[in-house]
């Protein structure tokens, strides 16, 4: 389904205004400003306003003036005000699209800057949203009022649930996504938006002032964009390169070139800067390929929703996806010439994401392997483009169509873009505080790839938090904290800023300790009331929640209750169903009983409705609520004794630190005295997390923040 491109009139006007005076104002200023000319710190008043010199060498201040939260219904907007926001989010990625929306929502005027408007959220690997883990960070970013999941639900190609037939831990809806659609409607939900305001610019530098404060930005043209706080998104573009063989170029991604100035000014502000790796496979033309050679993946009939919001729920005709595998040949050709690769021919030492190993890696590292699983995917509805996934490479140009060509059903294949390979800087996040806030200056946030991520999820859940954080930092209102204990988010972040990452990080749900309480179908229940207390979540999406949160609620109790005697035809379907296991010689059940036995679903309740009394209840449920009460009484028992887990970890690892703790005062070991030091962890559990902290120098931590107690108690 194509997703039009049109907004609506007002929304037209606003962005001519707002370009009108943008355009305006850089054609005046053209003559006088001028570049920075080296990554030196510029100085700022406290309030925002710069410190100049007049010709007449006597010193103004220019003001940054701020306008109000609200905005007028009217189709008129005020644009006096053009270069003074309350939040600029640097980047308009899968994270920086998040953070300007999630700003937004929070109240904040948002200016989006990013190197190329066409480009916005744009998929330069693979299309495709979801997956193990990834799929939860999904359902979360939706339930805190993200757009990721509904602009999924609106642009699939193809869903799938996988490891459906294990737990529902580890349940994981992926969605291939038209790319164009995709990208289209998401520049669409941020141009519709009233609150935020797109430009493209490079952003080479940080304007900060005396108090170490981010104030603004510089554009590479010499712009300069003044606000209360910024967040940085800025992908694989700091300086990056792409290789195909020995061959490279400076660019982001194919086709755009990198973001050159800004890693240097932010090393000259003092922070610790590196480099990561990633590539994306060969595109080849879909109408060269002989699906009869290959086995046909199809969608699931029965289409689940990342989105909670079911008026944001399409059913769109499916595309198929495909299987092939690597060949004796193709294994041949890689080990001839490994010389050639960037990784192998040694002119390129960037850490590669573990998890998505290119090929040259799976067959060095799996030798014993004769054959790995390539999958064939649509890259679009009306696009002949086919993504290769799970065969990303560094060779050279001139020998990857003869590699595609080994694989079955690919023996007259036309490439139409070659795999790369792309090194990018990044930021280790151990820099950064649990809302994103870096810890040298305030008010500047990271999120996405610059934090040392890799994947679409993962920087769409950071750049909703650190844009949620900025704005309240702007706002004044409250921040958006997300606990380990109670997301895959929290778990994410946690993970960023506690340990010295030096790879791509994934989520997997082995990463967390509590995925049975962190599972895709309750995320709403567990942040959707912090969203609305973080003002990322309008009235009636909270009604719809409460509405869905009491119909589970009261369905659970009922259940319960609601019994039945052996001779109810629901009890014999029921007993038939499980093959009579632990029957027992009962007189009576519940349905709560009947529904926890083996294969007995909801959904022979709806069958014998009348007996399951379920023509009494308000409404019938819905399939997601159904899910929902499903799976809470199937998995009671396990469920119970996570959050048993979880209430005794919080009461263990819960205990705030001291901010102004001196780790220098405290009797432990060297290496954990630095590495407290250099993290600053705000809790015990975040402290115990920390690489190369044993559990003895908690102890430690814990006496001594026992004596600070007693100390401060006495104290006049």
């Amino acid at each position: 389904m194509m997703m039009s491109s049109s907004i609506s009139s007002s929304t037209t006007q606003k962005h001519q205004q707002h370009t009108t005076r943008l355009l305006s104002s850089s054609l005046s200023s053209s003559s006088s400003s001028s570049s920075s000319g080296g990554f030196r710190r510029r100085l700022f008043l406290s309030d925002g306003s710069r410190r100049r010199k007049t010709n007449n060498n006597i010193t103004t201040t220019l003001k940054a003036s701020y306008p109000s939260s609200s905005v007028s219904s009217s189709s008129f907007v005020d644009t006096s005000d053009a270069e003074n926001y309350d939040v600029i989010v640097v980047g308009a990625g899968h994270a920086g699209c998040e953070a300007a929306l999630a700003s937004a929502r929070v109240g904040a005027r948002t200016l989006l800057l990013t190197l190329s408007l066409d480009k916005i959220a744009w998929q330069p690997c693979n299309p495709a949203i979801g997956g193990p883990a990834k799929s939860q960070v999904v359902h979360e970013i939706d339930a805190l009022g993200g757009s990721m999941g509904k602009i999924a639900d609106k642009t699939y190609l193809q869903k799938r649930v996988l490891n459906s037939s294990r737990g529902p831990a580890v349940w994981a809806l992926r969605a291939q996504t038209d790319k164009w659609e995709y990208s289209n409607a998401m520049r669409e939900e941020v141009e519709s938006n009233e609150r935020v305001f797109i430009r493209e610019g490079m952003v080479t530098e940080l304007m900060v002032n005396s108090n170490d404060e981010c104030v603004g930005v510089e554009t590479h043209f010499g712009m300069q964009f003044h606000s209360k706080a910024v967040v940085l998104t800025t992908g694989t573009f700091m300086n990056g390169k792409i290789w195909v063989g020995r061959k490279t170029i400076d660019a982001g991604r194919a086709g755009e070139g990198s973001s050159v100035g800004l890693t240097e000014h932010l090393i000259n502000l003092g922070f610790e800067t590196d480099r990561l790796k990633t590539g994306t496979p060969a595109r080849v033309d879909a109408r060269t390929i002989d699906y009869t050679k290959c086995e046909e993946q199809k969608g699931d009939e029965d289409a689940k929703f990342f989105s909670f919001d079911p008026r944001n729920h399409l059913v769109i005709p499916q595309m198929s996806c495909y299987l092939t595998r690597t060949t004796l040949k193709t294994h041949e050709i890689i080990r001839q010439n490994l010389h050639e690769t960037p990784t192998y021919g040694g002119w390129a030492s960037s850490k590669g994401p573990r998890y998505c190993p290119s090929i040259e890696d799976k067959i060095v590292k799996f030798a014993e392997k004769e054959s790995h699983q390539i999958f064939l995917e649509p890259e679009g509805r009306k696009a002949p483009e086919i993504y290769v996934q799970g065969f990303s490479t560094g060779l050279p140009e001139r020998l990857q169509l003869e590699l595609l060509r080994t694989l079955p059903g690919l023996e007259n294949a036309t490439m139409m873009r070659p795999a790369y390979a792309v090194e990018y800087d990044y930021l280790p996040a151990h820099q950064c505080t649990r809302d994103l806030q870096t810890k040298k200056i305030a008010n500047l946030f990271f999120s996405g790839q610059i934090n040392g991520t890799t994947g679409y999820e993962e920087a769409a859940g950071q750049g909703l938090v650190a844009g949620a954080n900025a704005a309240a930092k702007a706002l004044g209102t409250k921040p958006l904290i997300l606990e380990r204990e109670g997301s895959y988010l929290g778990t994410l972040i946690d993970d960023l800023v506690t340990k010295d990452l030096r790879e791509p990080y994934r989520m997997l749900t082995s990463r967390s300790e509590y995925r049975l309480a962190l599972r895709s179908d309750n995320a709403d229940a567990r942040l959707t009331p912090i969203g609305k207390e973080c003002n990322l979540i309008d009235d009636e999406r909270f009604k719809m929640f409460e509405d869905k949160r009491d119909t589970i609620e009261n369905e659970l109790a009922r259940l319960k209750k609601f019994r039945l005697k052996e001779s109810s035809p629901l009890v014999a379907a029921a007993l038939e169903q499980s093959k009579n296991l632990g029957a027992g010689g009962k007189q009576s059940f519940t349905l709560e009983e009947l529904l926890r036995r083996p294969g007995v679903t909801y959904d022979k309740f709806v069958e014998y409705k009348r007996d399951a009394g379920i023509d009494e209840i308000p409404r019938p449920l819905t399939k997601w609520e159904a899910e929902c009460v499903e799976i809470r009484v199937k998995f009671a028992g396990f469920i119970q004794r996570q959050k048993v887990q979880i209430d005794r970890d919080l009461s263990k690892h819960g205990k705030e630190i001291p901010s102004e703790i001196d780790y220098k005062d405290i009797p432990m070991r060297l290496e954990a005295r630095e590495k407290l030091e250099k993290v600053r962890p705000s809790t015990i559990g975040q402290a115990s997390r920390v690489g190369g902290v044993t559990p003895a120098d908690i102890n430690s931590l814990l006496i001594h923040m026992e004596v600070l107690h007693r100390e401060k108690e006495k104290a006049p």
